[in-house]
């Protein structure tokens, strides 16, 4: 098992394809996008496919794809595919706003893809276009419907911010009730796309969100949280779905963690507080073959640092502030 200098394993990797994203997510990046990264910049669909190999030869039991938006890539799919392939690889996820994805379910389901994680902050048209910039709710529900359709397993994330979407947590709620979903409240983070920082204070943090969701059902219990979880789960009586809550900002569950991430760039990860600790693009492009690269990962992972407490002191630029979209979710 693969484990870093603080003994946790490490067995998920968070791989972004794309900074690029057909949303302007307020909390996300500047109304105008972002400075996208040139397609050189970018990895390659092969280079992708042998850092998954590696990682996964080298311990690594989980991949989520995440973007920016991934379906903006017009070879995901083929990356997907081989992905999937990977001799002892036990799972792999998405992570996808839902705008491109409905036409695309029936070969990720082909492909054994079965979870999705769904973006979407609010089930008001209004609200959805006021956070997004874009008039694209219906596109999502369609999607949503198509991966329930196919009995794909469905998270839906949804960021907490205060003033824009709180009246929307309980409405969220309630697609528990009778539809088989996850739906996970995050605290909101400051990766705003602008290198500022917008909050001192978190004003909906893990447990105002759980409060109110306690004062519309005072039923809602606990319930066991999955080894290396980042959610708390609880679930309420009678509904087919559960809730969940992640305290992304107060960040309670690095202790436990057992993921990296790699930037659409090619560059890892350990937190995703940090500044990045490896281009492994780089090392492909510059000819290293599979054992220089796993020796170097080996020495970065053995260099993590504590908690995003940590890693958020030790950032020399504003990097930390930067968009999602760029750090890969």
């Amino acid at each position: 098992m693969l484990k870093d200098n603080h003994g946790r394993p490490i067995n998920y990797l968070r791989l972004a394809v794309t900074d690029k994203c057909n949303l302007r997510c307020f909390y996300c990046m500047p109304e105008n996008g972002l400075n996208w990264l040139s397609n050189n910049e970018l990895m390659s669909c092969d280079e992708m496919l042998r850092i998954c190999t590696l990682m996964v030869d080298m311990g690594i039991q989980k991949i989520r794809i995440t973007g920016g938006e991934p379906f903006i890539r017009k070879d995901l799919m083929q990356l997907l595919t081989g992905i999937s392939k990977l001799n002892g690889l036990q799972e792999l996820c998405l992570t996808t706003n839902g705008i491109l994805t409905a036409p695309h379910v029936a070969q990720l389901k082909a492909i054994g893809i079965k979870s999705v994680n769904l973006s979407l902050d609010t089930l008001d048209s209004g609200r959805f276009f006021a956070i997004t910039r874009r008039d694209e709710f219906k596109a999502v529900m369609d999607t949503l419907d198509e991966l329930l359709k196919h009995n794909i397993k469905v998270k839906i994330n949804t960021v907490v911010m205060d003033g824009k979407n709180t009246q929307d947590i309980i409405p969220l709620v309630e697609l528990t009730k009778n539809l088989p979903v996850d739906v996970r409240f995050i605290e909101e983070m400051p990766f705003n796309g602008d290198g500022k920082v917008h909050q001192t204070k978190m004003s909906w943090d893990y447990v105002r969100i759980l409060q109110e969701i306690e004062s519309a059902y005072p039923s809602i219990q606990k319930i066991d949280d999955p080894i290396y979880s980042t959610a708390y789960h609880y679930h309420i009586p009678e509904h087919l779905g559960n809730v969940g809550i992640i305290a992304a900002y107060s960040r309670t569950f690095c202790g436990t963690c057992n993921r990296i991430r790699i930037t659409p760039q090619g560059t890892l990860k350990n937190c995703l507080y940090d500044d990045g600790v490896l281009n492994i693009k780089d090392l492909i492009r510059a000819g290293n073959n599979d054992d220089a690269i796993k020796q170097k990962l080996l020495t970065a992972f053995n260099n993590r640092v504590q908690d995003g407490w940590e890693a958020e002191k030790l950032v020399t630029h504003t990097g930390v502030h930067e968009s999602m979209a760029a750090i890969g979710g």
